[in-house]
């Protein structure tokens, strides 16, 4: 069973006061006011609010309404282990105007990251590896009380994984599955390679563990810019990397005008794809 969620606008408000200035530089993407209208209270001397007579029903607000983000019918079915080997996914195919952004490691946690994925309203997909998540696991929960799925990105984060044997590999990636499934409630259901590099060996590893599929990319947000495999600029069905890193900020901006320029909508890998 999924962990409860939370909206994100909810979430935003509670991180009002966590947020300071880590993103100065990147001003288009800094966060605006994280409160809704105005933070004065009442006269008292005017025995009411707002001068009202004290025995005069206070009115009742009228709610913000929230935007609703498009739905978006999957024209998608994820691929089944085949041969014993799980299927790679590297761009998912499809003719609806959706991209998918996955996050990885977990090396640097700053609240600002769930601030401005909550303030732009971005469902993410977060491939976490142990080793680089180090003392503060906790840090990802409230990402995933907003929604985001947490996946299996191995142990130790060993970049050389796919050449070794069958049991290490098995070992790394069960072992990062039952730690995800005892941290956070819910077992991962996808599989990132460390460094990208994955062999049939891998495929095997990896379906005998019980997860659906790899999940790799043909795009990333890296070092404040985009970088693309194919083309200059975002596809349908694309699989973003990015990373929590120092620049998070930055990249995410960067993501940030690149799907908005290509008229795609940010939706959840794992909803689109049946994960």
């Amino acid at each position: 069973m999924d962990a409860p969620r939370v909206s994100r606008r909810a979430l935003l408000a509670g991180l009002a006061g966590m947020v300071g200035a880590a993103a100065t530089g990147c001003d288009d993407i800094v966060p605006a006011a994280l409160s809704d209208g105005d933070s004065g209270g009442s006269d008292p001397s005017a025995g009411g609010p707002t001068g009202a007579p004290a025995d005069s029903p206070t009115p009742t607000p009228t709610p913000t309404p929230t935007p609703t983000r498009p739905r978006f019918v999957s024209d998608y079915t994820i691929p089944p282990v085949q041969g014993g080997l799980a299927p790679v996914i590297t761009r998912v195919a499809t003719s609806q105007p959706v991209v998918f952004l996955t996050i990885d490691d977990g090396a640097v946690k700053r609240p600002e990251s769930l601030a401005l994925l909550t303030q732009y309203d971005y469902p993410a997909t977060l491939f976490l590896a142990k080793s680089a998540m180090g003392d503060n696991p906790r840090f990802f929960t409230d990402f995933q009380k907003a929604g985001d799925r947490i996946q299996d990105h191995t142990l130790s984060h060993d970049t050389s994984m796919s050449t070794k044997a069958y049991a290490y590999q098995l070992g790394e990636i069960t072992g990062m599955r039952d730690y995800i499934a005892a941290t956070y409630g819910v077992a991962p259901t996808l599989f990132r390679p460390p460094g990208g590099a994955y062999s049939s060996t891998m495929r095997k590893a990896v379906a005998d563990a019980g997860l659906k599929a790899i999940i790799h990319w043909e795009t990333k947000a890296n070092a404040g810019k985009m970088d693309y495999q194919y083309g200059n600029a975002l596809r349908p069905g694309d699989i973003v990397l990015m990373h929590f890193r120092e620049e998070f900020a930055a990249d995410l901006a960067a993501f940030r005008a690149a799907h908005l320029a290509a008229g795609l909508t940010v939706v959840r890998l794992e909803d689109f794809i049946g994960a």
